[in-house]
Parts: structure tokens; sequence; C-alpha cells
């Protein structure tokens, strides 16, 4: 028997930032994200030799191991790891021996939410192979509780959300780790529009979410006021996209985006740079609406917003830059587990 799992990577639509404690403890947070057609794999292969083998195929990384109790978090896979070791320990249970590969359409730092979406799609096949009794917010949040409490990484609450729960979801966050989960029904001729005028650009530079993060964490200090009134704003965008997205009101959703961006950017000087700043700006004087990046800033994917005719006139201007498009389609569906049987 073989288990094989699979969860979505996100586009940030609105509200990012304002997911990240301790701001959302303090004033509450609200995200609008959707799941894209780029996905985290996972194949897990028990094993009967008492031994651990782990394969990161898109990273080219791999760890071995005797089949023990806690693995080392050592900076190999420490993703992989550490959803092992949490297991262990939440549900006491002996040393496992299995073969774990795992493969990501969209590398670490890519605003995409693949590092979380790692960790769901590892908790998913786990989830499968031992029925564990975890629903979607019980995976959402242990996933969220490894990445943050058990391995010390900077970052939202969003992506596991997101990739646990799939499609377009309006995700409320309060204090003392409670989230709620608003699925959106959006018309579906709305959704083809909005993806329809939409540019997915990889502007090639990978970057530190965490570092960014932290950065923005500064905001509640007293002196900086400014950088709090932008990510207020930020939430405050969220809500008026939400409804504009539901009521198929693209003039507003598009503008509304473009203050967005701008206020983002006033939450942290690492948001943006040069780069990012001369892609925005070309596409904008090619015919695209407005635009932002998903995930913290500092470089990943960018969205761009931009009349379905005017699309190639922005593909081609942005031909001088070092990046490439991605085509995606919306998905719907959230995190999934199979067994194979061979």
């Amino acid at each position: 028997m073989i288990v094989r799992s699979k969860a979505p990577l996100r586009l940030g639509l609105a509200g990012g930032g304002s997911d990240v404690s301790p701001y959302c403890d303090i004033y509450g947070g609200c995200v609008l994200n959707a799941t894209i057609d780029l996905y985290v794999y996972c194949t897990l292969k028990p094993l009967f030799n008492n031994q651990i083998l782990i394969h990161a195929i898109d990273r080219n990384e791999k760890f071995t191991s005797e089949s023990i109790h806690t693995l080392p978090i050592d900076g190999c896979l420490n993703l992989h790891k550490g959803v092992y070791n949490r297991l262990i320990n939440e549900f006491h249970l002996e040393p496992m021996a299995f073969e774990l590969y795992t493969y990501s359409d969209a590398p670490a730092g890519s605003g995409l939410g693949s590092s979380s979406t790692v960790v769901v799609a590892i908790l998913q096949a786990f989830v499968e192979w031992l029925n564990l009794p975890l629903g979607e917010y019980d995976i959402a949040q242990l996933a969220y509780s490894i990445e943050r409490n058990d391995l010390g990484i900077s970052g939202g609450k969003q992506d596991q959300y997101a990739a646990t729960f799939g499609g377009f979801n309006f995700i409320e966050f309060y204090n003392n780790n409670h989230v709620i989960v608003n699925p959106l029904k959006i018309k579906e001729s709305n959704v083809n529009e909005l993806e329809t005028s939409m540019l997915l650009y990889n502007s090639g530079v990978s970057r530190s979410s965490s570092t960014i993060i932290d950065d923005q964490k500064k905001i509640l200090n007293s002196n900086q006021e400014q950088r709090l009134m932008a990510m207020h704003q930020i939430k405050q965008n969220s809500f008026i996209i939400k409804e504009a997205l539901l009521k198929g009101d693209f003039v507003k959703l598009f503008s509304t985006m473009k203050h967005s961006w701008e206020a983002k950017k006033g939450t942290s000087e690492l948001i943006s740079n040069k780069n990012i700043e001369s892609i925005y700006e070309t596409a904008i004087k090619s015919g695209a609406y407005s635009g932002k990046i998903s995930g913290a800033g500092g470089g990943g994917f960018m969205m761009l917003f931009v009349d379905p005719v005017m699309k190639l006139k922005v593909i081609k201007a942005l031909g001088e830059f070092k990046g490439h498009f991605v085509n995606f389609h919306f998905v719907t569906a959230g995190a999934t587990s199979w067994r194979v049987y061979i």
C-alpha cells in the first residue's frame, strides 16, 4: 500500500499580514485568499525495515535515519521532520518506518504559501495512513503549530487554512488561535472574469518571508503608528475586495487592489524593492489596472490585474525582465489523500 496526498497553493488576494500575531491577537485579522492548480504532492510508503527515508524531490534533499522517536531538527528537511516528531508526541505513537517523497510546483519563497502547504500535504498523508481523527480545522491548526511553535518559523496563519480547505475563503483570525473560515459562494461568471483578468508573474527572486514578517511585527511599537495604520487599511480593504468580488464589481476590486498594495508597502521597507517597482510600473504603463505581490513581499509571484485584451501587451512589456509568467486556474478542492494498492 502507498499513500498519496496533494494540497493546493494559494494566492493572497487581500488582507495579508493581518493574520500575523500579535496584530491579529489584538485587533483581529481578515484575509481573502484563493487556491490555484499548483500543488504540493506527497507520497508515503510504509516500510518494514526500521528505516526512515525522506526525499524532497524538488529541492534535491534527502534524509535517512533509523526509526527513532525524535528526528533531529538540524536544517535538513525540518518541515518533514517536524510533522513526524509532532505526530509521535501528540498521539503517543511508536517510532514508524516509512519512505516519504514530496514535490512542490512552486519553490520556497514564492509567496504562494508553499512551505505551509508542504506541512499540510505531509500531515494529510499521515492522517490517511494512520487513520488519525483530524478534521480540516484540526489539520490546519496542527500545521500552524508545527511551523510556528515547534520549528520557530515566523509567519502568518492563512496558508495552512487555505491549503487544507481550498477554494475562495474569507478567513478571520482572533486571539488564542481562534480562526473562522468562511467559504465564499462566488458566481462562476465572477470567478471566470477574475481569472481571465489576471496574470501571474514569477519575479524570479526568492525571499525569506520570515524576515519580512519579523519586521512587520514591529508595527505594534509605540513609534510605528503610521505602519500600524497601514495594516488597519489592508484589513479594511479586504472587506471591500470581498464584497466587490461577490457582487462582480471589478472596477472597485481592481482599484482597491491598487490602494491595498500601496498600504502593504507601508507596513515594511522590505515589502518592495527597485526590481519589483520596475516590474509593477512597466505593467501599469502597458495597460494593467493594478497588481500586488502574493505573500509577504520582497519577491516571489506578482499578481497583475489587466483587461484581457491587454494581456499580450503586458506580457511583451515584461519580457525585458528576468521573470516569467505562469498559467493557472482557480480550484475549489483543498488537501486530499488516497491509497494505492500495488
